[in-house]
């Protein structure tokens, strides 16, 4: 592997959420993919939901770039692996391209990476202008690629935008209104990909729109400008190739509609760490499948939350595995479907697992956002949090998160609960983070039988 690897490379970014730059970055992947080019994408930040669409368009799996969460050096070994691979690499950015720490902006000047504007021009004109000067320019040493309007009315609105810019040469074109190319959303985000029957037309229709851009023109010799030289990193925490402490370890992980929140790198980093990997729906099978450790990720239970109690044989197996000491490491979502009962928005109640006592209740607002970390046999862990549920429990925390550069307080960050071989949390965690740590959730815990008995 050389230690450079030179790709064409952008930054799709936007001057807050809702401006479509997801379906504009799925748009510019599925165009260029269909065109016989071989496109890498990524997701700034820790979302779960973006890469399903991303990953959809381009035809290849989509891992996260952060630079507090899965740190610089996982990001320049991604890049510089995507680089060596591919005739273009796009990157959705986060929220506004200024917004959080560290944020789209960070990315984009750690990397070099040329950043495209996507902004939402609904009821705006001269403005336009404005705002596309003030992203270019508010803060010096971004590679700055153009900015594209989206939700245009027309032809003569496309030309008062135009107008507008100072650097005519900024201007990438224009996608109409047009609610054909909306990807649909929840309370959590996006919709996942998989759950729209039509998601493969809607990111035809959005790269269709592109086509007639200057941004859908640009030929592979043109998209040779956004070129980036991508160095080689190999990140500290990642496990050596001769230490594997989960060598001989059958993992099963539970992925379907309501348990699909899995970064794509820790099932990697799960691998590397020698374990066997299996996985299952707690929606339709009987039983888990055989193995010495299991993964409940987050997702949407509350939205499948009457199929989940019907699903009575199902728990006794989780109970079986659980009085065999077998450890289970439960976050957000698979966590939420251990308690007793689960309360959904519409005050409906469903019987879960209860295997941990306490209800959950979905809220009609956010209750907990942010980059957290956890602290586990003397490790640390990173990740994040972001659900809309509370928690009545009367098991107390074993341990707490905090946030970056903060020790964990007793009144905050989210709780570790334990319970004879279970650890759940509200808590996201990014495995590649640090390895020894992940590796601890799937090892048997001294004591585990001691609290189970």
């Amino acid at each position: 592997m050389s230690d450079t690897a030179r790709c064409p490379a952008i930054l799709v970014a936007a001057p807050a959420s809702g401006q479509g730059k997801t379906t504009l970055a799925c748009a510019l992947a599925r165009w260029h993919t269909r065109q016989g080019r071989r496109v890498r994408a990524f997701k700034c930040g820790p979302d779960f939901l973006d890469p399903h669409w991303l990953a959809l368009a381009s035809g290849a799996p989509v891992h996260q770039l952060d630079l507090w969460m899965t740190g610089e050096a996982d990001c320049r070994q991604r890049l510089h692996r995507a680089a060596q691979q591919a005739d273009l690499i796009i990157v959705e950015g986060v929220m506004g391209l200024f917004d959080g720490e560290p944020s789209a902006a960070d990315l984009a000047r750690r990397f070099d990476l040329p950043v495209l504007a996507v902004v939402d021009a609904v009821a705006m004109a001269g403005t336009f202008g404005a705002l596309a000067f003030g992203l270019q320019h508010y803060r010096p040493g971004l590679r700055w690629a153009g900015v594209l309007a989206n939700r245009v009315a027309g032809e003569r609105h496309a030309d008062m935008l135009r107008a507008g810019l100072r650097e005519p040469a900024q201007w990438l074109g224009a996608v109409l209104a047009n609610s054909a190319l909306m990807l649909p959303e929840r309370h959590l985000g996006l919709t996942m990909a998989s759950e729209v029957g039509d998601a493969m037309a809607r990111l035809d229709a959005a790269a269709d729109a592109l086509a007639g851009t200057p941004l859908g023109q640009m030929s592979g010799d043109a998209l040779a400008r956004w070129a980036v030289s991508f160095e080689a990193g190999v990140p500290d925490a990642m496990p050596d190739a001769t230490s594997q402490p989960l060598a001989g370890t059958t993992v099963a992980v539970a992925r379907d509609a309501a348990f699909c929140f899995i970064y794509a790198a820790n099932l990697d980093c799960l691998q590397a760490l020698g374990a066997r990997l299996v996985f299952f729906s707690p929606l339709t099978d009987a039983a888990l499948p055989e193995c010495d450790a299991l993964w409940l990720p987050g997702g949407y239970p509350e939205l499948h939350a009457e199929q989940l109690e019907r699903n009575r044989s199902l728990r006794s197996s989780l109970a079986a595995h659980m009085a065999q000491h077998k450890p289970v490491w439960a976050e957000c979502g698979g966590m939420m479907a251990l308690f007793d009962e689960l309360v959904t928005a519409g005050g409906q109640a469903y019987a879960q697992w209860g295997l941990l006592p306490g209800v959950v209740t979905m809220q009609a607002r956010l209750a907990a956002l942010g980059p957290q970390q956890l602290a586990i046999d003397g490790h640390v862990l990173r990740g994040h949090t972001f659900h809309y549920s509370t928690l009545a429990t009367p098991l107390a925390a074993s341990a707490r998160t905090a946030q970056p550069g903060c020790k964990a307080a007793p009144d905050a960050g989210e709780a570790l609960y334990q319970a004879g071989s279970i650890q759940a949390s509200y808590f996201h965690a990014w495995f590649a983070s640090n390895p020894k740590a992940a590796a601890a959730l799937f090892t048997r815990r001294a004591g585990a039988e001691t609290m189970a008995s």
